[in-house]
C-alpha cells in the first residue's frame, strides 16, 4: 500500500470506531511513528499533512530531526509553525539523553520517575521552556514494561507540583504486546479511569485531558475507550 492508501484506510477505520463509540474524529490526534523509516519517508509523511511525528530513541531520531527540523529550530517557540513537524518522544527516555531531547521534542510521552522529572526540569529551565508531558502508567503490570504502577501514579503526580517547567497534560500506556482484540480493552479503560480519578482528586494543579494510547494493532479499541492521541507506525507510515 502507498502512504496515501494507508492514510485513507486508517481514516475509514477511525470513522467507524468513532461512530461505534459516539466520539468526534476531531478530538483524536494521530502521531505518525517514524522509527521504522528513514528521513526521506519521514519527509513524505510530513508533506502529506501528518505533522505529529513520533520517535522512540534519540540515537535513531537525531539524524531525521536534523534533516527535517534542524535549520528551523527555535527552542523558545512554544508551538511549531503550521506545516512544520511537531516531535513526540514516545519511548523510554534515559536521563543522559534529556539534554538532546528537551527543546527539540515538543511532547514527552514517557515521564515515569522522579529522576527523569528532575533532569527534564533542569534542562527546561536552562532553555526557558515548559515541557508538556504524559505520565506513563504500566496498567497491565507487565515486568517488561516501563511506567508507574497505577498506585504509584498519585504520589508521583503530587510530587510534580514542585516542577515549574513540566506541564502534565495526560496519561500514556501500552497494551500487552501479545494482546489480541478485546484483550487490550481493560488496559485502555483502566488508563481512562485513572485519569478521571486523578482529576477527581485534584492531585494536579490543573486537570489532565489527554490519553496517549493505541498503536497499529489496537487503535480502534483505544478510540472506543477514550484515546485522544494514537501512536501509529506500520499501519500508517509503513516500513522501509
Amino acid at each position: 500500500m502507498t502512504l496515501v492508501q494507508r492514510m485513507e484506510a486508517v481514516e475509514r477505520r477511525l470513522a467507524e470506531a468513532c461512530a461505534r463509540s459516539g466520539r468526534v474524529r476531531s478530538d483524536i490526534e494521530l502521531i505518525a511513528v517514524t522509527k521504522y523509516v528513514g528521513a526521506d519517508q519521514t519527509k513524505s509523511v510530513l508533506a502529506h499533512g501528518l505533522t505529529n511525528l513520533g520517535e522512540n530513541r534519540w540515537q535513531d531520531a537525531g539524524g531525521k530531526w536534523d534533516a527535517i527540523t534542524g535549520s528551523q529550530w527555535d527552542a523558545s517557540r512554544e508551538h511549531a509553525p503550521a506545516g512544520q513537524a511537531v516531535w513526540h518522544f514516545i519511548g523510554s527516555l534515559q536521563t543522559n539523553k534529556v539534554k538532546d531531547v528537551i527543546g527539540k521534542f515538543t511532547y514527552i510521552h514517557s515521564l515515569d520517575r522522579l529522576s527523569l522529572a528532575q533532569a527534564i526540569e533542569r534542562r527546561a529551565e536552562q532553555l526557558g521552556l515548559v515541557v508538556p508531558c504524559f505520565l506513563q502508567v504500566n496498567v497491565s503490570g507487565e515486568e517488561s514494561k516501563h511506567g508507574l504502577s497505577p498506585e504509584g501514579l498519585f504520589p508521583f503526580a503530587k510530587e510534580l507540583s514542585a516542577f515549574r517547567h513540566i506541564k502534565p497534560v495526560g496519561l500514556m500506556t501500552m497494551a500487552p504486546i501479545d494482546a489480541e482484540g478485546e484483550q487490550s480493552r481493560p488496559v485502555f479503560r483502566g488508563l481512562r479511569e485513572l485519569r478521571d480519578e486523578l482529576n477527581g482528586k485534584a492531585v494536579l494543579a490543573e486537570p489532565v485531558t489527554e490519553l496517549s494510547m493505541g498503536m497499529s494493532g489496537d487503535f480502534e479499541i483505544a478510540v472506543e475507550e477514550g484515546a485522544t492521541w494514537l501512536r501509529l507506525g506500520t499501519v500508517l507510515v509503513g516500513k522501509s
